[in-house]
This record gives C-alpha cells, sequence and structure tokens, in this order.
C-alpha cells in the first residue's frame, strides 16, 4: 500500500502560556513539527515534545519561524536571506541537540506562518533554510510545497525534499495558500477537507477556493495543533486515507518509500516478453 506522512506543527506553547492539543495529536500523526522557540515554544517546551514524539515513535522535524513570538511568526520581517540562514541555523541546531539528548533523529525542516508564505515564493529566501539545513546535515529533508521555490532550493544545494499540503488551508488559484484572516483561509468543512486530501493522494489535483483543479503532489499532510477541531480533523483524514488503501508512515519512510517505487525499473512492455 502506498504510504502518506501525517504531520502537525507542535510545541507551540511557551512559559505558563499553553497553545495546541499536542497529545492527542501525538496519538494520532505520524510527524511531529517542533516549534523552535522563535515564533513559538521554547526550550523546555522543545524537550518535552521531543521526549513525547520519541515514546509516541513520531518522527520528529524543526519547525522555523520569524523572531516574532508576539505576532506568531504571522508577521513578515525584512530580514536579509543572509540573517534568515543564520536564523535557520540556530533554530536547527537548538532542536537538533535536543533531538539527540532524547536519542530520536531529527528527519526535517518546515517553515511557519510568514516565513512559510516568503520562502514559496522567493528563492534567495528558500536557498537560505536549504543552505542551512545542508550545513547542519544534509540528510535532513525540507519539507514544503511541490512547485514552489522550496523544491527548486532543495535540488540547487543538494538536499532531499518532500511535498505537503494543508487539510484545513485554503489555497488560491495559483496554488498560493490564502493569507490567514483572509476569506477561505481555512476550510473548516470536514468532510470537504478530507474528500480534498484523498483526492490530491489518488488523482494529483488539489482544488483551490474557487474551484480551480490544480496539479500538485504530496508526500505529507499537514494540520496545524493549534488548528479549532486539529485533532478531530486528523482522525478524520487519517481514517479516510486508511480506507482508501493508505498507509500512514513518518516521513523519511514515505520519501524512502517514494524513491525506491521511481528508482525500480520499469516492467517489460507486453511485446517484449
Amino acid at each position: 500500500m502506498p504510504l502518506v506522512d501525517l504531520n502537525s506543527s507542535l510545541g507551540e506553547s511557551f512559559g505558563i502560556w499553553q497553545r495546541g492539543m499536542d497529545d492527542a495529536m501525538l496519538r494520532i500523526v505520524s510527524s511531529a513539527s517542533i516549534a523552535c522557540g522563535l515564533h513559538a515554544g521554547d526550550p523546555l517546551v522543545m524537550q518535552t515534545t521531543a521526549g513525547s514524539a520519541r515514546r509516541a515513535g513520531v518522527t520528529v522535524g524543526a519547525e522555523l519561524g520569524y523572531p516574532d513570538l508576539q505576532g506568531y511568526g504571522q508577521r513578515d520581517f525584512n530580514m536579509t536571506p543572509y540573517e534568515i540562514y543564520v536564523y535557520s541555523l540556530y533554530q536547527i541546531g537548538g532542536l537538533a541537540a535536543i533531538c539527540r539528548a532524547n536519542n530520536v533523529k531529527l528527519e526535517y525542516v518546515k517553515l511557519h506562518g510568514a516565513l512559510y508564505m516568503r520562502a514559496a515564493a522567493e528563492l534567495a529566501a528558500a536557498k537560505s533554510i536549504a543552505c542551512a539545513i545542508r550545513d547542519t546535515d544534509k540528510t535532513v529533508i525540507l519539507l514544503g510545497q511541490s512547485g514552489t521555490c522550496f523544491e527548486v532550493a532543495a535540488s540547487d544545494v543538494g538536499i532531499p525534499f518532500a511535498g505537503e499540503i494543508f487539510a484545513h488551508r485554503g489555497y488560491r488559484e495559483d496554488g498560493s495558500l490564502i493569507p490567514k484572516g483572509e476569506r477561505g483561509d481555512v476550510v473548516s468543512d470536514l468532510q470537504a477537507a478530507t474528500q480534498s486530501v484523498v483526492r490530491l493522494l489518488k488523482e494529483g489535483v488539489l482544488v483551490s477556493s474557487n474551484g480551480t483543479a490544480l496539479p500538485m503532489k504530496a508526500s505529507s499532510i499537514g494540520i496545524h495543533g493549534d488548528y479549532k477541531g486539529a485533532a478531530k480533523l486528523a482522525f478524520a483524514v487519517k481514517e479516510a486515507l486508511e480506507a482508501n488503501g493508505f498507509t500512514i508512515a513518518g516521513l523519511r519512510k514515505v520519501v524512502e518509500s517514494s524513491s525506491e517505487s521511481s528508482s525500480a525499473p520499469s516492467s517489460p512492455a507486453l511485446g517484449a516478453l
């Protein structure tokens, strides 16, 4: 059966401020994207979340954002590509150390909020992050939307890439995410969200908010852990995927399985038998 990853943004609490439903999500998803302390989270939360993910058998990834706790990483900062590179190194390195202490491997990096939107559209920003990954551990996967600057940057820098889409977010007709706060930014209909995910994986088509069918591929389905009803949606997506013949697995297994499938020799034509 084909494999697919189900990831969630977790570890977004800090200090006495609690955010998200991490415990519930860790019982459902196969990968945890842990906030690295700049847009959300803090070192203690990172440590706790990495340990919880290990005990749950969930793959660990780093979720990077702008240094914007007050704005939850949703405000665009006019950082240079070099600044993005250094801040990415800082965040990846911090979580990588915590992962080592918890005897788990940091498997992937993805972005959050305004930094995600910028790097998807701006190659210089995407390359800054890809270079930070390469300079930390070139086996770590860059997770982002296929067909954007994420995929180009990963290829240019020579690190593995995996595509993702969000089950609960709306997309424009050009394939970009609808910014938070704008009409259609969130898909609240549970059935519509699950049907969209299944269609994407089976047909390679993502339907935008205005009904445009967009060619798209993904190895991972993302659901934000702070999204209202996140656990309910994650469980519904998991059930729908399994009912349609998919197996939920950590991102590394999905990427390796995809690589093996694409490198396998094709069957000979009937005329050659």
